[in-house]
Formats: C-alpha cells, structure tokens, sequence
C-alpha cells in the first residue's frame, strides 16, 4: 500500500534532499518585524540569510505551531488519493505541533477509516528531525512497510543524538533557557553554552565552554563518546549562518571517522528564533542521547 511521509520545516533539510526523499515538508509560521512568513524548505517566502540579517540588525522574531485544521488540509487530499500517512512531529518537547497532529488523526481516521495514519513524535529538532526523515525515507524506498517504517523510528528515536553550541545566549534568554544574569556574564566572559536534547525532546544545557573554537571541539568530543558505528553513518550539521564554523566540524569529523557523507544545512527561522545567529548543531546515531 502507498504511502507518504510528511514532517514539519523545522527539520531543516535542504530544498533538494526534500526533493530527493519524496517527503511532503509542512512550512511552519515565524513572525519578525511584524509581518508573518512561512518558513519553507526553499526560503521563497523569506531567506535564511534575510532572517539572520534581521535578528543581527535588532529584530525579534516569534513562532506559531502547526495547529490541526492545518494539518487536516494538508493530510486529507492524501488520504482521499488512497496514500497512507506517516508523519513525523517536531518535538513534543518544544511544541504542541505534535499535540496536533493527533487530534487531527482522530478527525481523519473517523472520515477514513480504511487508511492509515501513523504520527511519531520525533522527539527531535532541527536537522535531528530532519535526519529521522531521512532514514524513514530511505527505508521506504526499499520497500519497508508503513508499519516497519514506523516501529524502526519509535525504536531508534532516543538514538538521534543533538549536541550544539551558541555564538549568541540572549537567544536562549528570551526562550527562558538562561537567566539575565547567566546570559549578560556569560556574554562578558566569553561563554558558549554546549547543550543537547533529551529523552523527553527538551532543549537542556550540558556544559559552559570558554570560547568558540572549543565549543565546536566539545561538539565532537561529544560524539566521540556515543556515536555508533559512524563508517556507516550519514552525519547532519545545521548552522545559523555561519557555513565555516559548520564545516570546521565536519572536518574535524572526517579526520576521526571515515564516516558515509556530511550533509550541512541552515536552520531555518522558526529553529532560528530561538538558537540565533552563529548556531552549530550535530546529530548522529548513537548508543544514547
């Protein structure tokens, strides 16, 4: 039975590999500067680079969830084509987009009770969402079922590890990730906060390193200690407009690991809103969060 695999935009994956994957991308909802964007995987509505610009610039920028009547009309002309839905959420953790997506089900299962449909809480965020896509996909085109599909990702879910470090923390401030006082002397003392995702998706701070080319190496360090079987592996690095930090951490991965591919990409703006500017983030697999 056909299916289709939808996931969110904060998974940040690129235009092409969005193409390449077949996956159907929900854009979510930012606002900065007082008019509302939708942030889709081509940046058509507005840039990574523009929004970055802006948050340099001053401007504050806020998020809205995918709420379920926008998910009834992105699901429905799917099940109507007689596809199946795996879709695949942004992490309960750090929205109620997941929330919605079940409600919806339960509407949609009652007006069509001959397909299936399968919500995962990914758990996940930014490229880590993206990444789960990415082996689901893959999986599906060699030929797994909906159901096996499904099961690999509720198995293999706290395996995606997230490790990232900020340029900037009154960001994290804003979100009430840090205090006032942690974000201004922080910023005075040079500290760049290393923090991960946890088993229950939310955002958690791990380490404070002094300065930023040790905090990229913490980045790396920190996969040493977990990642599993990594020549097999396809590794993500997202980052808020800073390409060469980005890549600085791929190199340092290729010179450990022989690892399968590096795929790099931007974080988008409803990520972006609340990591800012100069943000680095690495996911894997590995035997832990």
């Amino acid at each position: 039975m056909r299916y289709r695999i939808i996931t969110d935009s904060t998974g940040d994956l690129t235009e092409q590999l969005v193409r390449d994957l077949e996956l159907t991308v929900i854009p979510m909802e930012f606002t900065i500067d007082g008019k509302s964007y939708r942030n889709y995987p081509d940046g058509h509505e507005m840039s990574a680079k523009t929004f970055y610009d802006l948050l340099r610039s001053g401007k504050t920028s806020t998020t809205a969830q995918i709420n379920s009547h926008e998910f009834v009309e992105w699901a429905e002309p799917i099940l109507q084509a007689g596809e199946d839905i795996l879709y695949l959420a942004f992490s309960s953790g750090l929205s109620g987009t997941c929330q919605s997506a079940f409600l919806a089900k339960q509407e949609l299962s009652e007006k069509y009770p001959d397909r299936k449909i399968f919500v995962v809480d990914s758990l996940a965020a930014s490229m880590g969402e993206g990444l789960l896509a990415y082996y689901a996909s893959t999986m599906q085109k060699e030929g797994k079922t909906i159901e096996e599909v499904y099961q690999w990702l509720q198995d293999n879910k706290l395996h995606l590890c997230h490790w990232f470090t900020v340029d900037d923390l009154n960001h994290l401030k804003r979100g009430g990730r840090v205090s006032s006082a942690a974000a201004l002397f922080g910023t005075m003392l040079g500290i760049k906060p290393v923090l991960h995702v946890d088993d229950a998706g939310h955002l958690i701070p791990v380490a404070k390193i002094r300065g930023r080319r040790q905090s990229l190496d913490s980045l790396v360090a920190h996969m040493e200690e977990t990642v599993t079987n990594p020549e097999n592996q396809v590794i993500f690095i997202s980052h808020g407009d800073c390409e060469k930090d980005a890549q600085y951490v791929a190199e340092k991965i290729r010179s450990k690991w022989n690892v399968k591919d590096i795929v790099l990409n931007e974080i988008g703006p409803v990520i972006g809103t609340h990591s800012g500017p100069g943000t680095v983030a690495l996911f894997f697999l590995g035997t832990k969060r």
